[in-house]
Parts: structure tokens; C-alpha cells; sequence
């Protein structure tokens, strides 16, 4: 097995006035949305990302919301800013795959924002995971980023660590991402899940030592810190595995992927 050496305005929710009274022509305002966990340090994560991008585009409003645990949700946010007169808005999924949350929850607050708010046309741009089957290099970047902190030296096998679901299609998405990172950094690498799917990050890690891997690195495929990350962490340490990646966060390639979302949804009209 081959080696591989690594080297190398938002954040409250609370909606501004539109500046449009001052005759300006304001960039639609962007409402990212993430999942939510009771575990503060995601919110906290999701208000850093919020700013990463805001700072990366100056003028850009963007707000963060999430789908559970954590106010503001994306229904409130969406009507606060129809409310104070914006006509449209582009929502970026803080999500890695096109599961459940994607497909159903989301919509779903959009409708409730349209129905029982003022008007405002809202475009849904694609989660940060594969988009048409395509694996985006800002995102394997961040995850290289993340795995290069956290120092595990050599490595000859490589394990992505994701949350789990039990969609399949999404869990076809996490392996292309496992495929694509591997092969970046020239080992072998394997998928597990903190949840709903096997096999769990202990058993991976484990497999790649029973094929010969001596250092088995741990990339953590999530976006906020929490119970989950916390459990990889552990079990993957406990496998024996020489280092975990931290989550994703607020890397400076993943407010470059969301605000690129939002450029490809601007571009295609949709």
C-alpha cells in the first residue's frame, strides 16, 4: 500500500431591512439551513460558516436557520425577509447528501414560508455533497484540510467517517466522495457510518488493518462537531486508528462551495 503525507453580517438569524428604500439593488439575500443537533457546538459551527461566507462576499446578506433543535428555522427566516421586503431568496442545504431533509423537510418549509407569509420566490440550491453525480474539488479540499490539522503523519488506508442514512442513493454519494478523496491522496479508503447503516467506523478501521494497512487515518465526513463526531472519535481511536479529522466547520473551501451553489443557481435560472 502507498503512503500518502498531507501538507499543507450573519450569525444571529435576526433579519435586516431592506436597503432598497436607499435606492441600492441589494444581492438576494442566501439562508443557509442546516440540520440542527441539541449539542450547541453545531449551532455555533453553522453561525461560523454564516460569517465565513458573508466575509467572502461583502453585501451579500446571509442568514443561518436550522431544521430542528435550533431557532431561527428556515420558515421563520424566509418570511422575516419577506417581511422586510425582500422579493427572493437563495437557500443553500448544509447538507451532504440528498436524503430525507433534502428531499422532504426543506421543500416543506418553503411552502409554509410562501403560504403563510408575504410573497418571496426562493431557489433551492444543491446540497454541499455530489451534485449530478459530480464530487467537488473545494470539498475534497476541506476534507484534506481538515485531515492535514489533525497530524496524522503517513497513513497508508484511509477510513470517511459520515453520519449514516438509510437512503441508499445517498449513501452512494458518501462512497463516491470516499473514492474520490482516496484516490487524491493515494490509498486505499473505506466508507462507515455513525448511524442508520453499517458498517461503523470501529469495523472499517479494523478491516483495512486485517488487508495490511499499519496507519489508518479517519476522515470525518461532517459538517458541525456533536455527539456523532464525538463517537467516531473515539471508536476510531479505540480501532486504532492514528488520527480523526475534525468536521468541516467553517473551512474557507466549503464557504467557497456555498457561495458557488449559489452562483450555479443564479446562472441557471433556476
Amino acid at each position: 500500500m502507498r503512503s500518502a503525507r498531507l501538507i499543507g453580517p450573519a450569525g444571529s438569524g435576526a433579519v435586516a431591512a431592506s436597503p432598497r428604500a436607499a435606492g441600492a439593488v441589494p444581492a438576494d439575500p442566501v439562508v443557509l439551513v442546516a440540520h440542527g443537533s441539541r449539542d450547541p457546538r453545531a449551532a455555533e459551527a453553522t453561525r461560523a460558516l454564516a460569517r465565513a461566507v458573508a466575509d467572502a462576499r461583502p453585501g451579500t446578506p446571509v442568514h443561518p436557520s436550522w431544521l430542528d433543535h435550533t431557532e431561527p428555522g428556515p420558515t421563520a427566516v424566509l418570511r422575516d425577509l419577506a417581511a422586510a421586503g425582500h422579493a427572493r431568496a437563495v437557500l443553500v442545504p448544509l447538507l451532504l447528501t440528498a436524503a430525507y431533509h433534502r428531499r422532504v423537510d426543506i421543500p416543506a418549509a418553503v411552502a409554509a414560508a410562501r403560504e403563510t407569509g408575504p410573497p418571496i420566490a426562493v431557489r433551492v440550491a444543491d446540497v454541499l455533497g455530489p451534485a449530478d453525480g459530480r464530487v467537488d474539488g473545494g470539498l475534497l479540499a476541506g476534507l484534506r484540510r481538515r485531515l492535514g490539522e489533525a497530524e496524522p503523519g503517513r497513513f497508508d488506508a484511509l477510513v470517511l467517517a459520515a453520519a449514516g442514512t438509510r437512503d441508499a442513493r445517498a449513501r452512494g454519494s458518501v462512497g463516491r466522495v470516499a473514492v474520490a478523496l482516496g484516490a487524491g491522496l493515494g490509498v486505499p479508503t473505506a466508507v462507515s457510518y455513525a448511524s442508520a447503516a453499517p458498517p461503523a467506523v470501529g469495523a472499517a478501521v479494523a478491516r483495512l488493518r486485517a488487508r495490511g494497512a499499519r496507519r489508518v487515518a479517519v476522515s470525518a465526513y461532517f459538517l458541525a462537531p456533536g455527539l456523532f463526531h464525538d463517537a467516531v472519535t473515539a471508536a476510531a481511536r479505540q480501532a486504532g486508528a492514528v488520527a480523526v479529522s475534525a468536521p468541516l466547520t467553517d473551512a474557507p473551501e466549503l464557504a467557497d462551495l456555498v457561495l458557488r451553489r449559489v452562483d450555479a443557481l443564479v446562472r441557471s435560472g433556476g
